[in-house]
């Protein structure tokens, strides 16, 4: 049998400099996406895949790859003790609607920048990657002191990178406070239940800046895709496990993620910054 491939988009970034390189030095072969002739290349090999939601819809289906996401309405319906802030999944439509600010974003894929509005007038119309009934998630505005990006397999922390302070771009190594937090996380919503993550998947969290509360209250920020999420300062080799996991063979997926494959119709977006 041929030696697995991880296939990248066309549009090179640093992560996918990064795992190219974790993948050749544990004997995977690697390819990217230069158009259809790619794929009639790979059809019938063990492909793996790192890239955008658009490109993987075009894919998927010929080269038998399984796209795992976390539920849409998976951090609305998780306990407030784990998100510090009321979110509720709703319609791009009833988000129009709303009379007071509100942070705005699709669940995963980024199909319009995630932002606080002051209300729903200044939020994005029909286009061509969204319309009325596009998801939204609709939260309360809270401010991040820091937000860590944490790589889970099988419900470990594979490895982790702070990416962000105060919304701004700032990379650093992850902290152990960041990792506990989601071992708590994980250890609550477990393996199988309602409110159970993919078995690889990207999560990220952090504490809340509160004015009128000296305690560090963490939360979480979201979940991603990891197979199109930034590795920013996390270990390569452990985000390419994740990545391996996330985004392979359909024949090789877990019976416990089959809930979590990607369908067709939705695979729009940005990565996840």
């Amino acid at each position: 049998m041929r030696a697995p491939v991880l296939l990248t988009s066309a549009q090179p970034t640093g992560t996918t400099g990064l795992l190219t390189a974790a993948a050749a030095r544990r004997g995977l072969d690697t390819a990217v996406l230069a158009g259809p002739d790619t794929v009639g290349r790979l059809a019938g090999r063990p492909v793996h895949w790192y890239g955008g939601p658009l490109a993987a819809a075009r894919i998927a289906a010929p080269l038998g790859l399984a796209l795992l996401e976390p539920e849409d309405d998976w951090l609305a319906r998780l306990p407030e003790e784990f998100t510090r802030r009321r979110i509720e999944l709703t319609t791009l439509a009833e988000a129009w609607t709303l009379r007071h600010p509100a942070f705005v974003k699709p669940p995963a894929d980024k199909s319009f920048p995630p932002a606080v509005h002051p209300d729903g007038s200044r939020l994005p119309r029909t286009g061509e990657r969204i319309g009325p009934d596009t998801p939204v998630l609709v939260s309360e505005p809270v401010t991040f002191v820091a937000e860590y990006r944490l790589f889970l397999l099988d419900g470990q922390v594979r490895t982790g990178s702070r990416y962000a302070r105060f919304g701004r771009l700032d990379p650093a190594p992850v902290t152990a406070e960041a990792t506990a937090f989601a071992r708590r996380l994980l250890d609550a919503v477990g393996d199988t239940g309602p409110l159970a993550l993919p078995g690889a998947v990207a999560l990220d969290v952090g504490p809340i800046a509160d004015p009128y509360d000296p305690v560090e209250h963490w939360a979480v920020v979201e979940a991603n895709l990891p197979w199109f999420a930034n590795c920013y300062a996390a270990d390569p080799d452990g985000v390419l496990d994740v990545v391996l996991r996330a985004a392979g063979p359909a024949a090789d997926l877990a019976e416990s993620d089959r809930r979590f494959v990607r369908t067709a119709g939705r695979c729009h977006g940005q990565p996840a910054g």
